[in-house]
């Protein structure tokens, strides 16, 4: 594939998103295509603001409030670009395989036009500080004879800037991290592509409301791995967690493969002098600096730049951030946390008593080892959202003798925050960290810590 493919096709973009999560595809569609059609189940209100960004070209027509099978079909588009959220198995998508069409999407687009190396990142939990740490690491890196690249590329599900808005701006030479899902994964699949350096954090039960189950999750997660392109010369490299059972696995599978460089890792590969100036707390944040040290060693970053680049990283908004300190009172928004280990990891850090905010959107996931944490660890949990009903009988099945947890259910997150306000003492912490998806009651896990936020900053007024 080349940009000359889409001179001239006909380009169906399915899925824009409230939030423009399609804005990309649509935007390099309508420069390189004769015609764009966006097609998208929300209406033209609920899409206002993407529409909005839009607004400068002429060649592109809505189909919104639905799709439409004459879109896909024999005398439809050429190509269909379709979101990282549409499934496979779903029949509009069906119609354009059996009419014959080329289905792809961003990441599938990126993949195929971008010319620099690739660093991917996935996993159940810990993505996005491994993704961005990575990244750091090998900023520091730049400039330094040998390491055999000139700039460094944040993206995927972060970064500052579209993939296909930055492609026309990266060259051969240059290194791209990208934290990659579940989702994207699989599309990745069709065109049998994946990273020249990939890690998988970890696998706990996760999207299953999307996979059906488990082993079909970590099918998903193992294309980053299985469509590797090996090279006895210039080896691919394949991080996986020492600690989890599955990844372990496939570094057993893996390693005997000529061509591939497979690396393990856990909290104690951090060597002291690194641990000890490193600022983010908990066995969880080691382990996802050690899955970024393998990559670093791997592109050959020097040791004293590595030492600077892990004292100066600050970590994520939203990952165990303290955002307030009152009364004597820590209040840390880990609203970024949307798994039961990722929150487990949360609790984890702290040895002072607790105060939970917890539950949102159910994912259809297993709250059993996050129940008996809460029920080990808290001091009190305030329950909200969707999962509220399943938290709390697992906090109830977690239960020992010695469980002193107080559990407690409100409608809103502002009332949770003003009952928290209540509970703690000074010398306690306040941690929203949900283990859940947030978008039962909010747009997005950043609207939540933004109501968060507010809510605090309420208490005062």
């Amino acid at each position: 594939m080349d940009r000359g493919f889409f001179a001239g096709k006909r380009i169906l973009v399915m899925g824009l998103g409230r939030f423009g999560g399609g804005l990309d595809s649509v935007i390099f569609a309508a420069r390189l295509g004769r015609q764009v059609i966006v097609t998208d189940l929300a209406n033209e209100t609920d899409l206002a603001a993407p529409m909005k960004a839009l607004q400068g070209f002429d060649n592109i027509r809505y189909h919104l409030g639905g799709h439409r099978e004459e879109d896909f079909g024999p005398e439809g588009a050429d190509i269909v670009v379709v979101n990282p959220a549409v499934t496979p198995e779903n029949p509009f998508v069906r119609i354009a395989e059996k009419a014959g069409k080329q289905i792809t999407s961003q990441l599938e687009i990126f993949f195929e036009l971008c010319p620099a190396r690739i660093v991917g990142i996935t996993g159940s939990n810990g993505k996005s500080t491994t993704t961005t740490l990575t990244s750091h690491l090998l900023e520091a890196g730049v400039g330094q004879s040998g390491v055999g690249y000139q700039r460094v590329w944040l993206g995927g599900n972060i970064g500052n800037k579209p993939l296909l808005e930055i492609l026309d701006q990266i060259e051969p030479a240059d290194v791209v991290v990208l934290e990659l899902s579940s989702f994207q994964l699989e599309q990745l699949a069709r065109i049998r592509r994946a990273p020249q350096a990939a890690i998988i954090t970890n696998l706990t039960p996760n999207h299953l409301d999307r996979h059906g189950t488990f082993e079909a999750y970590c099918r998903a997660k193992e294309n980053i791995f299985i469509h590797q392109s090996l090279n006895a010369s210039h080896p691919a490299l394949s991080v996986f967690n020492a600690e989890d059972p599955v990844t372990q696995g496939w570094f057993e599978k893996y390693q005997v493969q000529t061509g591939r460089l497979c690396r393990t890792f856990c909290p104690a590969d951090v060597p002291a002098d690194l641990a000890e100036v490193f600022v983010l707390a908990g066995p969880a944040n080691r382990a996802n600096l050690a899955a970024a040290l393998a990559v670093a060693e791997y592109f050959g970053v020097a040791k004293d730049r590595i030492h600077k680049a892990v004292a100066s990283y600050r970590g994520l908004p939203h990952r165990l951030e303290l955002v307030a300190r009152r009364k004597g009172v820590g209040w840390y928004d880990d609203s970024k946390a949307t798994t039961p280990i990722s929150s487990i990891a949360a609790l984890e850090a702290f040895d002072c008593p607790e105060i939970l905010i917890a539950g949102g959107y159910d994912k259809h996931i297993p709250f059993d080892e996050f129940g008996k944490v809460i029920a080990r660890k808290v001091k009190a949990a305030i329950l909200i959202g969707q999962t509220a009903d399943k938290i709390d009988a697992a906090i109830a099945a977690g239960r020992t003798v010695d469980s002193r947890v107080e559990v407690h259910r409100t409608r809103t997150l502002q009332e949770a925050v003003q009952l928290a306000d209540r509970l703690s003492r000074p010398g306690d912490v306040v941690l929203l960290s949900t283990a859940c998806a947030s978008y039962d009651m909010f747009r997005h896990y950043e609207h939540r810590a933004a109501v968060f936020r507010e809510s605090i900053e309420a208490l005062d007024a």
